[in-house]
Order: C-alpha cells, then structure tokens, then sequence
C-alpha cells in the first residue's frame, strides 16, 4: 500500500520523555494549530506534530490517499523519527483535532498496539457528506483555498474569539490560505470515504472523545458517537468552543491529555461510561431503532453489534421479540435488518 510521505513538526520536549503525536485539522498547519497547547505540555511529553500533505510545512504528494493510507504514512513519520535515536515500534499517545481526529481512529483500528491513549477532537467516525467534500474539493481545485476562508472562519471559531485572540486566529486563517489547493483537495476526498462506524467496537484504547459545545462541523453527538462506540471511551463537552478546540482553548486541551494519559476522569466535566457494556447498548440501540423505523442508522448500528460480539443468531433472536411486542410499523425494519445481517454474513464468509 503506497502511503504519502508525512514530515514531523517538533514542538518541544525531550526524546527522553512520553512520544506524544498531534494531528492538524483540514486547512490548518500543525504548528499554528497546537503551538500553544504544546507549549503546556513539553514538559511531560515530547511533543511532535505532522502536516497534512500540501499543508504546513509538508509537500504535496502524487496521487490520491484514503484515510487509512494517510495513517500508515503519519506510523511511517514516526517509525522514521524513533530509528533515528535507535528506537523501534515505539508506542504513543496520540492527539488528533478533525481530520488528525479521523487519523487517529484509523492508527487505533490499524495499528493498536503502538497507540497508548488517544484524544479525539472534534472530528468523528464519519465527518459530513461524501457529496459535499466532492464538491469542496472541486472549488478549491477551481478556485483556491481563498474560497473557502470565509466559511472556515465562520465554522472554526466560536463567537468573540477572533475579537480575543486576533492573533492566533489571523495565523490561523493565513495558514488555510497558503494551502495548497490539490492538497487540500485531496484532504476531502480522504474525508468523502472516511466512514468507520461499523468498526469503533474493535477500538480498545482508552479514548477521550472532546468535543466543542458550538461546533457544527462534528456537534457532540458525533463525539458521543466515538466515545459510546469504543470499549473504553469518555466524553467531554468543552463550552464556548468550537471545531478548533487546541487554538481555541489550548490550556484546557492540555490539562485534558495529561488527565487522560493518566487515567484520571474529572467527574465534573466528563460524562460517566455508559452502565451497560458494549453488547447491552448495541442490543438497546438496535431494538429502538427497529421500533423507531430508522432504517438508515439501522445497518450501521447491526454492524456495530456484530463488532461488539454479538452474533446473527442473538440478533435475529432480539428481532422476533420485537415483532411479539406488538411496536406497531416494524416490519420494514425488520425486513431491512434481515437483509443487512445476510450481507455482513457474505461477506464475512468471502
């Protein structure tokens, strides 16, 4: 599998100390977007950041990459780096805001074992619409980045944040525009085919899932999507903030990784783990969904069952109650469940 080539950005801290990877947001340089969490955090990590290809300080590379492609190349950024001091297979904790989010899911299904903590920030197991990244991606190929600075500053920042930092906030908005317009392109189409919400049951890393109480690109609910789907996830709502949560509240952000790493939980901040584990929830989920007709979650929530152990039989078993219950206006989703559990039945058996 051909990965892009990803270059590290140091933001302090000795090699001596915890490896901790920060991943960028689309349209954003690392550095402009985690310099000032850094800064709180080198002295307990040794802190290296990475670019988006034709973002930053990273060149643009030859042909298209999918999310999981561009995961292996940020493995590859590290592996390099480590070899250098005569390291090999060194485990991190990892910290991705959006797209560097997204990478982070894929490292965690891809290659779990390197990967000792992670938090997520608004990003989510699937961002937006295909259609509509195609479309971003065809008007900044036409027309630039500049196109699309208005829109990202509206969506980014919360309300009186560029009026409070109008510094960080004018790097920000510069670093989108010296962009590479193929590369952010690129980035979206990444983006257009990242969807793993089937597979968030597979994630056994500890994962705090952060998100931004005025964020409309990844509202909470889609955080709360990562954090209810992995074994071992914790939500935490930051108030006031919006997509780019490192900029925007970077003491906070880094008050959250050390806690995390630490495996401290603030109880006045983080929602509590569900009481039930993860089949008991997928076995609920599923029930209300069939009762409720919500055919176009239903597939993704079956399959989320399967990855949480629970078999074809346990399911179609849970269907036939259903049906015995009386719920009116089932049977179109149970003819729809029977399908979608035949088709992952293929293709497991393929």
């Amino acid at each position: 599998m051909p990965v892009p080539q990803i270059t590290a950005v140091r933001l302090g801290g000795s090699p001596a100390l915890p490896l901790l990877v920060l991943g960028p947001s689309l349209g954003t340089s690392a550095r402009t977007l985690w310099s000032a969490a850094a800064a709180h955090l080198s002295d307990a990590f040794e802190v290296v950041a990475w670019d988006l290809p034709g973002h930053g300080s990273n060149p643009i590379v030859a042909r298209p990459f999918t999310m999981s492609e561009l995961a292996a190349g940020v493995l590859a950024m590290i592996d390099d780096m480590v070899a250098e001091r005569g390291d090999v297979d060194t485990s991190f904790v990892y910290a991705g805001n959006s797209v560097g989010g997204a990478v982070g899911l894929h490292l965690l299904l891809d290659s779990p074992a390197r990967v000792d903590a992670a938090v997520l920030l608004c990003t989510g197991a699937k961002i937006g619409d295909a259609a509509a990244w195609h479309d971003r991606a065809a008007t900044v190929r036409a027309s630039g980045t500049s196109a699309v600075v208005e829109g990202s500053a509206a969506r980014w920042f919360a309300p009186g944040f560029l009026e409070r930092e109008p510094a960080r906030g004018s790097a920000l908005l510069q670093a989108l525009r010296d962009t590479d317009r193929e590369g952010y392109a690129q980035a979206c189409e990444a983006l257009a085919g990242h969807d793993v919400r089937s597979r968030l049951g597979r994630v056994g890393t500890p994962v705090l899932a952060v998100a931004g109480s005025d964020d409309v690109p990844t509202p909470t609910e889609t955080l709360q999507e990562i954090a209810a789907g992995v074994r071992d996830g914790r939500l935490v709502v930051l108030d006031g903030i919006a997509h780019l949560a490192p900029a925007e509240a970077p003491a906070e952000v880094a008050r959250l990784v050390r806690a995390h790493v630490r495996g401290e939980a603030d109880a006045a901040t983080l929602a509590p783990p569900s009481a039930l584990d993860p089949r008991s929830t997928s076995l609920v989920t599923v029930t209300a969904l069939v009762a409720g007709g919500h055919h176009d979650e239903l597939a993704t929530h079956l399959r989320t069952a399967r990855a949480h152990g629970l078999s074809t039989e346990e399911l179609d078993h849970l269907l036939q109650i259903v049906v015995l219950s009386g719920v009116p206006a089932t049977s179109d989703s149970i003819r729809v469940a029977r399908d979608v559990l035949a088709e992952i039945d293929r293709e497991e058996s393929a």
